[in-house]
């Protein structure tokens, strides 16, 4: 996360100065207006979705499956599992009842739903995309909206993201 930040406050700097020595008059307020909103919701985005995940850990939502995750990628549906299974004969109707009653096991309830979109409606995520909203206006009001440099700021927070997190992974 430290990182994340780092790099998104080198790339701004980056942008004022790059606006500022080869922009016209409106570029650097259309940037700084698209740009920091936009990381704003990058980082309450992240945010929101550690404290959920950490918070699902902590309650033991998240089965500890014995599996790696090259075996699951070789083998999805573990057919080459060394331990030997039960090989008996099972009617039409017999499984069409264990495929039921695991279909009824893993319907969610509203409770769950509404646990897990808890990060989309975060205080961060909802105050970053108020403000981006608010300045949209204030330049569009204003005469002082350039779309193609307000489209390019606000879409480079996410490449930023993006390459900070496959360069960790």
């Amino acid at each position: 996360m430290r990182s994340a930040i780092i790099a998104l406050v080198i790339v701004d700097f980056v942008i004022i100065l790059l606006s500022y020595f080869f922009g016209e008059e409106h570029w650097l307020i259309n940037t700084q207006m698209a740009y920091i909103p936009s990381a704003l919701v990058m980082l309450g985005s992240m945010l929101s979705y550690k404290s959920m995940v950490q918070g699902r850990l902590n309650a033991g939502a998240i089965p500890d499956d014995k599996r790696d995750t090259l075996d699951k990628l070789e083998d999805p549906y573990d057919l080459y599992d060394e331990e030997p299974k039960e090989d008996k004969e099972k009617t039409l109707v017999e499984v069409v009842k264990e495929e039921r009653a695991n279909l009824k096991k893993s319907r969610r309830s509203i409770w769950q739903t509404t646990k897990d979109s808890k990060a989309s409606f975060s205080f961060y995520r909802l105050g970053a995309y108020l403000l981006l909203i608010f300045g949209f206006f204030y330049l569009n009001n204003n005469k002082l909206l350039d779309i193609p440099i307000y489209l390019i700021s606000l879409s480079i927070p996410s490449i930023v993201i993006v390459i900070i997190l496959m360069r960790k992974s």
